[in-house]
């Protein structure tokens, strides 16, 4: 059996919002792993949050260019320090991996890595990497890229906190005007601040929905087999419930029916807040796809006990 470590212990409690002794349990249950630690955490209805993948841990910065109306990328490029990230030449060349990756037809990162670099084509992508490295005398890693290109509409960008996090929005549309893209820009605020996972509730695969109602019935069942026997409820009655709690987690993370963050009423969804721009503007406007980048998700970070080291130079451990 793996030894559960403290470290172990307050990866999982940052992670799920569980308690110390229920994390201990959970990890030794899993033989230490973090993933399997989470499942158990969720099944017996102790994890608080998300899975560590949506845990923030490595630093740099998300970025986007935008070539026109219809063709946007996004990039992610990280360092080891937050500081680092504030480096004027490291934001130079976040952008203009940018700028690569917008006038890019890779399909993947490696034949990415291997193109001309834009701004000198005599090396490659790889290598101006290795440069910057180099200057900054910190490790840098381009993490990821994604393009948009709209068929029928229009692609909208939208850069939080200073490149910490960074949305496209793909929109059909067959009216372009400053309301418009206000609103699809709005829209990508959204996306920013509540992370949805997937447009529609049509967008989400059978197996994930298969996998929470798994996860919602061995919450439910917990509960109920901790109530008094008389109150206890059948099984078909506990499976009849998971209908509303699937549905009520599926809102949350389908943005199409995410409640609008500017919603007056606190009510209006973001389907009807576009509905209403539509009507308004004499449009037939549809969110067709999103891509939020956040920096440093689901990477772990490397946890430095200074204390520790100091002791180990001065031959004190």
């Amino acid at each position: 059996m793996a030894a559960i470590t403290a470290a172990m212990v307050k990866e999982l409690r940052e992670s799920t919002g569980a308690g110390m002794m229920e994390c201990k349990k959970a990890l030794a249950a899993s033989d230490g792993d973090m993933d399997a630690a989470v499942e158990f955490l969720r099944k017996n209805g102790q994890a608080k949050a998300e899975k560590k993948a949506s845990r923030i841990a490595a630093e740099g910065l998300t970025a986007v260019a935008v070539k026109d109306e219809k063709t946007a990328a996004v990039v992610e490029v990280n360092s080891e320090t937050d500081f680092v990230a504030k480096n004027e030449k490291f934001q130079a060349f976040v952008n203009a991996v940018a700028t690569q990756a917008v006038n890019s037809d890779s399909a993947d990162l490696d034949s990415f890595m291997n193109e001309a670099w834009n701004e000198d084509s005599s090396k490659t992508v790889k290598e101006a990497l290795v440069e910057i490295t180099a200057v900054i005398s910190e490790k840098i890693d381009i993490r990821r890229f994604q393009k948009l290109t709209a068929s029928e509409g229009i692609v909208v960008p939208y850069v939080h906190g200073g490149g910490r996090i960074s949305v496209l929005v793909e929109a059909k549309t067959d009216v372009v005007n400053d309301a418009i893209k206000e609103a699809l820009h709005n829209v990508a605020m959204q996306v920013a601040a509540l992370a949805p996972k997937y447009v529609d509730m049509n967008d989400v695969p059978e197996e994930y929905k298969e996998h929470e109602k798994e996860i919602l019935l061995a919450q439910a069942t917990k509960e109920n087999e901790e109530l008094p026997e008389e109150k206890r409820k059948p099984q078909q009655i506990l499976e009849k419930m998971l209908v509303g709690r699937l549905n009520k987690e599926l809102k949350e993370i389908c943005l199409n029916e995410q409640v609008y963050v500017k919603a007056e009423d606190g009510k209006q969804t973001v389907a009807q807040y576009i509905a209403q721009v539509a009507k308004a503007n004499s449009a037939d406007l549809t969110i067709k796809s999103f891509v939020r980048f956040e920096t440093g998700e689901g990477i772990e970070k490397k946890q430095d006990n200074f204390a520790e080291e100091v002791m180990a130079q001065a031959g004190l451990k």
